[in-house]
């Protein structure tokens, strides 16, 4: 408002002074100086401290959509996807930000002609009603014009995310696109290419309606400058002066309300990208981590869960379950099934990432609700099949770890000579995939949490570590005190396991006797 009013200001400065050649200008020249740099200060101020804010509202923004994330359900990001993900990551919050960049021309350009009008008004009402007329047909064209890239823009974001798909395509399965080139082929043509023709299409078409935008309010703003000059010499509504000062308010106008026009399709986006992150449906933000409570358990049980995956094409979802299931504090777990058995669900509802449907998750007699669930999941350490490998090493509750148990373990894994430290960051993470399963084990035996769970941990090893690991990795975490509950094929050292649990059709059941000795025997022939 203080850059508004002193950019008025100047003008009617101008007008009374400066227009008036009687007198000698050079007496007023350094007031108009002091003026012109108060008002880049002024300006320069007014801006700096409005972009300021919104840089901070938008690290504020994009720190609370990471928080959500991390908040979310395992069963909402799945069914959301990475790439959705990382598109409101990426391009919805850079288009917020570009927004917030641009908010300050559009917060001057009303504000400039707000503070114009009325300057304007007090020195000609006529001219100033005949002048508003004007500039709103200028501003209901321009908006109708803003209205098709508003359009254009949301298709513009769909297409982007399909983009990202294909982005992840090509990325992540480069050396079978390497390999094949005929699917190379019909992933760039029948997959990229029209979803980057489809973006192409409708950023042009929105590009084109913005810049129809600028040049529609360009030459109105021209011609409300020959519209002043007629009412006063033609119609006799003012007389020069008031005539010339009207030209050059509209002048001093025209690149403000530009600016206005320009950054409206910013906020256009900005808006669909808001609307992109509403629609995600993540966790409410929280503020903060709040500390899990450590607890001493004795027995863990599922009684009665079930678990259903969301439907597809109006068929109905796998089901897992009714499980029932009974762990006690220092067993050693094995786990068989075929693919499609269940085994990852039941993993995953073991661990609490994924809510059952129904029934229960019990511990030491006392039924978990939603609210136990982050101490619950504090039981656990988990290397699943398609696990992250993150490169730095935590003691219990995130503090530092133990140096002795790392040592020990980095020997026990054998991995001493192939891991570099930065204190407890791993600083050469690019290692082979058995090695990385090792460097996960390491990281979940510092961790120091009662139950490991291990999705096939084993399947990458050679054939005298995986020994090691049944025989001796094994029987050393249960010194350690862990519950181990493994997912394995490996039917030679099934002997090893305290209790054989098998996965068939969603359903669970542990064999004894004769079923666990032909299991041990050969597990393959179970799979059907």
């Amino acid at each position: 408002m203080a850059s508004a009013g002193l950019g008025i200001g100047i003008i009617a400065f101008i007008n009374q002074y400066l227009m008036d050649v009687s007198g000698n200008p050079l007496a007023v020249l350094p007031m108009f100086l002091a003026l012109l740099a108060l008002l880049i200060a002024v300006t320069l101020g007014s801006q700096l401290a409005l972009t300021t804010l919104g840089h901070y509202f938008v690290y504020r923004l994009r720190g609370q959509l990471v928080k959500r994330i991390l908040d979310t359900e395992i069963e909402r990001l799945e069914q959301l996807g990475s790439a959705s993900l990382l598109a409101s990551l990426s391009s919805d919050i850079r288009n917020i930000t570009i927004a917030f960049v641009r908010l300050p021309e559009l917060v001057q350009g009303v504000i400039l002609t707000l503070g114009a009008a009325a300057y304007l008004g007090w020195l000609s009402p006529k001219m100033l009603a005949v002048t508003a007329v004007w500039v709103a047909v200028t501003v209901v064209g321009s908006g109708c014009l803003v209205s098709r890239v508003y359009r254009h823009m949301a298709s513009l974001r769909e297409s982007e995310e399909r983009l990202y798909h294909r982005y992840e395509s090509v990325i992540d399965g480069r050396k079978e696109l390497t390999l094949n080139r005929k699917r190379a082929q019909a992933l760039y043509e029948q997959a990229y290419q029209p979803d980057a023709q489809a973006y192409r299409y409708h950023i042009i078409r929105a590009d084109t309606f913005h810049l129809s935008a600028l040049n529609w309010s360009n030459i109105m703003m021209l011609g409300a400058i020959g519209l002043v000059f007629f009412m006063a010499n033609s119609l006799g509504w003012a007389d020069s002066t008031v005539a010339a000062t009207y030209s050059l308010t509209l002048l001093f106008l025209r690149t403000p309300l530009l600016q206005a026009v320009g950054a409206f399709p910013t906020l256009v986006g900005a808006e669909v990208a808001f609307n992109k992150l509403k629609a995600l449906r993540l966790a409410e933000y929280q503020s903060g981590f709040p500390a899990a409570v450590g607890r001493s358990w004795q027995t863990l049980e599922l009684r009665d869960v079930v678990f259903h995956y969301a439907d597809a094409e109006q068929q109905p979802g796998f089901t897992v379950g009714p499980l029932n299931l009974t762990l006690r504090r220092g067993e050693l777990v094995f786990l068989i099934g075929g693919n499609g058995s269940g085994k990852s669900t039941l993993a995953m509802l073991l661990t609490g990432l994924y809510r059952p449907v129904s029934g229960h998750i019990v511990l030491d007699g006392v039924a978990q609700t939603a609210a136990d669930m982050p101490d619950y999941r504090r039981l656990f350490s988990a290397i699943f099949t398609d696990f992250h490998q993150f490169d730095r090493l935590q003691g219990p509750e995130g503090g530092e770890p133990d140096a002795a148990l790392v040592a020990h373990w980095l020997e026990r894994l054998n991995m001493k000579s192939k891991l570099q430290f930065d204190g407890a960051r791993v600083t050469n993470p690019q290692l082979s995939q058995g090695q990385r399963k090792r460097l996960a084990l390491l990281l979940a035996v510092a961790e120091q949490r009662d139950i490991l769970l291990l999705d096939e941990w084993a399947a990458d090893q050679d054939p005298q570590f995986r020994r090691i690991f049944y025989r001796e990795l094994l029987p050393a975490l249960r010194a350690l005190g862990k519950t181990v509950f493994a997912i394995s094929h490996d039917d030679h050292y099934f002997e090893h396991a305290d209790r054989l649990l098998e996965m068939r059709s969603g359903h669970l059941r542990e064999l004894t006797g004769s079923e666990r000795e032909h299991a041990s025997r050969d597990s393959v022939s179970r799979i059907g």
